[in-house]
């Protein structure tokens, strides 16, 4: 993430410049499936109270990024790097008095943030690896090595073209491969 660390500096808690404000983004925001119901928040905090990885987390907080949506923070929101923190555990959508489905609202702000480019380096090397062996994680030799002296059964075969068919289409997936592209130019 290195390259990206400017582009993905986490600033809930700079001062908010007026030059930072989109207010149709959150008109934006509720137009996709998912979000639609982001203006009925009335930031009682219960997303995050209840939120178990807020827990273990000082800057993960599902009300404040939340807030920044409703706020027209766009950039703030869509860079944060706590915006990939959420374990889609649907806790908060559960608890929300107001039936907002803030996890749902947190998977459209990643999709946008996907869209624009802006995805952590780890999520773009787990996609980079499950599209070529399918697997999330790629398999040191040393380890299949080491199963084989130990007279354990060899791991089964990724099924790499399969995962690439099913997720024929997917955008997120075309960006690693131009990406990957353009690394091996570079």
């Amino acid at each position: 993430m290195a390259e990206n660390a400017s582009t993905t500096r986490d600033t809930t808690k700079d001062p908010i410049k007026a030059s930072e404000l989109d207010p149709k983004f959150k008109y934006k925001l509720i137009k996709r499936h998912g979000s639609e119901k982001l203006l009925k928040c009335f930031q009682c905090g219960t997303c995050t109270s209840d939120c178990p990885i807020a827990r273990y987390s000082d800057s993960y907080r599902p009300r404040t990024l939340i807030h920044m949506a409703r706020l027209g923070l766009k950039d703030r929101v869509l860079k944060s790097d706590t915006l990939w923190l959420c374990a889609a555990c649907f806790t908060c959508t559960d608890r929300c008095p107001q039936d907002v489905e803030v996890a749902s609202v947190i998977r459209v702000l990643r999709n946008m943030a996907a869209e624009e480019g802006i995805v952590p380096q780890v999520f773009k090397d787990q996609c980079a690896s499950v599209l070529e062996t399918g697997y999330a994680y790629k398999i040191p030799d040393l380890r299949l090595k080491k199963r084989e002296t130990l007279g354990l059964p060899p791991l089964p075969k990724g099924n790499p073209e399969s995962v690439k068919k099913s997720l024929k289409g997917v955008n997120f997936v075309n960006y690693v491969k131009n990406q990957g592209e353009t690394d091996a130019k570079q």
